[in-house]
């Protein structure tokens, strides 16, 4: 779960605004069937619309898809989770189309869009990660940082380069190859992350439990073992999988030059996968952001 506001984001702390539940429903449940749905619909069989109750009967809420015990008190027909969600859905269009539909016209059930409050919803492809990269996938870190820009004249470059060279000079020794040191493992960390995601730059989700850790954007603020806590039952916590930066392209944030943003966000999750039943775990999350030289 995360928060659409690009403010949030610039809230201390390792994970920011967001939080991450475990749910392990057991294969026959109130919720989803136990055999998959076809990959293909049967031919003349229209899609149909998203269900607004579970098979157990209990109605969902309109805006978000929770439970929805609160119902609209004039069609007695709306769902909801609560009064904010009936007070946004209401503002959204309900008060136009509330007791108009005819009795047994589920046109009326019909979940409304809330594109201001909700994310937009996708279908994730799951495939196997290619083992080899394309030959032509690396890039030559100096080709990209070192360059000159050549579009200022020679006289000017002189005068940077000689600025440059006195802003150096009154560093120490010391100093220097500190800078050298980190500016050279950013470069090798951000450039394998390059590498690794050149393959499959529409992938959104890297999933790997227990096995390779994750790929990191950045140097800076990786997570030591002792910066990620036990589980609630007090097992150890291990890494699972971790959201990639692409998919903040398909989230539609962008606010008057103003968006979320994370370079990539982390989840560990319990290694004795504790709890039973319908009751979500909270797991940890770890966000981490790219440099300011990447």
């Amino acid at each position: 779960f995360a928060c659409r506001g690009a403010a949030c984001y610039r809230l201390p702390g390792p994970r920011g605004p967001l939080c991450v539940f475990r749910n392990q429903l057991p294969r026959r449940n109130d919720t989803y069937p136990a055999e998959p749905p076809p990959e293909e619909p049967p031919p003349g069989l229209a899609a149909a619309a998203p269900p607004l109750r579970l098979r157990s009967g209990a109605a969902l809420c309109r805006v978000c898809g929770c439970l929805g015990p609160r119902v609209c008190g004039s069609c007695r027909r709306a769902a909801y989770c609560g009064p904010q969600h009936q007070a946004l859905d209401w503002r959204r269009g309900h008060r136009r189309s509330c007791g108009k539909h005819a009795a047994g016209d589920d046109s009326a059930d019909a979940i409304p869009e809330h594109n201001e409050f909700l994310f937009p919803e996708y279908e994730i492809l799951i495939e196997p990660e290619e083992p080899e990269f394309p030959a032509d996938s690396s890039v030559d870190p100096d080709d990209e940082q070192g360059a000159v820009d050549t579009s200022k004249d020679p006289k000017e470059q002189g005068e940077l380069r000689a600025t440059g060279s006195a802003a150096f000079q009154s560093l120490d020794e010391e100093t220097l190859e500190a800078m050298a040191k980190h500016e050279t493992e950013e470069d090798k960390i951000f450039q394998m992350f390059k590498e690794r995601v050149a393959a499959e730059p529409e992938q959104i989700i890297r999933y790997c439990r227990g096995g390779e850790g994750p790929i990191w954007v950045s140097s800076e603020n990786i997570p030591d073992e002792k910066d990620i806590p036990n589980c609630s039952c007090g097992a150890k916590r291990i890494f699972e999988f971790q959201i990639m930066p692409q998919l903040l392209n398909h989230l539609q944030v962008d606010s008057l030059g103003e968006s979320i943003d994370w370079g990539t966000l982390v989840v560990y999750t319990c290694t004795d996968n504790c709890g039973e039943g319908n009751e979500y775990l909270e797991e940890f999350i770890w966000k981490q952001d790219f440099s300011a030289g990447s």
